[in-house]
């Protein structure tokens, strides 16, 4: 998909992006700054967060806030505390982006280790779930919020394990939000396949793969800009391949 949008596209948004430090989510980032948002950051990575937040000061863009946070880690307070910061400081949540993601462990069912399942499944779903969840009651005080999920192809493959259930839980979420929120028309949700794209979590799933035949994370945030932006008003519940 190939959408670039207006330069002010996104200007006066506020957006939240899980997984900014790096790879897609750092793309998105550099997207939507520069189309006018001012951003929220949030990574456990702080090193990766700051790299970023200094790029985005020197391209002139709004200037960012960092919100350093481990999903593994944080607990429903945390969540709710988020929500409260962003209100108290920015007033309005215009977008929210979940781009953070654990691999976990490739390997057959039976020979999963039980507590790394745990905590790829909370990474992967829940943790998106009790961000969503705290974060919606600000997003509904406007009429045109956008929630985009990053789901992944690799679902129902053999050796994906808790991986690959987690975005199968993922697409069951966007489209139940989706379709809870919809009567409200305040608040659309939909879900984004990026497709094989350079960065860490490939490169640890395909480690023969060569990373220069892939694209780079950059080429893949069109359908991020597009379902973020006015001309998506009308899209929800849906699933979108990037590539």
């Amino acid at each position: 998909m190939q959408y670039a949008g207006t330069a002010d596209l996104l200007k006066d948004h506020t957006i939240l992006i899980t997984g900014a430090g790096a790879g897609i989510g750092a793309a998105v980032a550099r997207a939507y700054a520069n189309h006018g948002a001012t951003l929220i950051l949030l990574d456990k990575n702080i090193p990766a967060l700051e790299q970023v937040y200094d790029e985005l000061v020197a391209s002139g863009a709004p200037t960012p806030a960092l919100y350093p946070l481990d999903l593994q880690g944080a607990s429903i307070p945390d969540y709710d505390e988020l929500a409260l910061n962003i209100h108290n400081n920015f007033g309005r949540l215009d977008g929210l982006v979940h781009c953070a993601a654990s691999l976990g462990q490739l390997a057959p069912v039976q020979h999963q280790d039980p507590k790394l399942w745990l905590e790829t499944l909370h990474i992967n779903l829940t943790a998106p779930y009790l961000l969503t969840r705290a974060c919606l009651a600000l997003m509904q005080k406007y009429d045109s919020a956008s929630i985009i999920f990053t789901t992944d192809a690799h679902k129902d493959t053999a050796y994906w394990s808790s991986y690959g259930i987690s975005k199968s839980g993922i697409e069951s979420l966007s489209k139940q939000l989706a379709d809870e929120l919809e009567c409200d028309g305040r608040v659309r949700v939909n879900c984004i396949n990026p497709g094989p794209v350079q960065s860490a979590l490939h490169a640890r799933a395909f480690p023969a793969i060569d990373p220069s035949s892939l694209v780079t994370a950059d080429k893949i945030v069109s359908p991020y800009l597009y379902l973020m932006g006015s001309d998506s008003s009308t899209i929800n519940g849906t699933i979108i391949e990037a590539q």
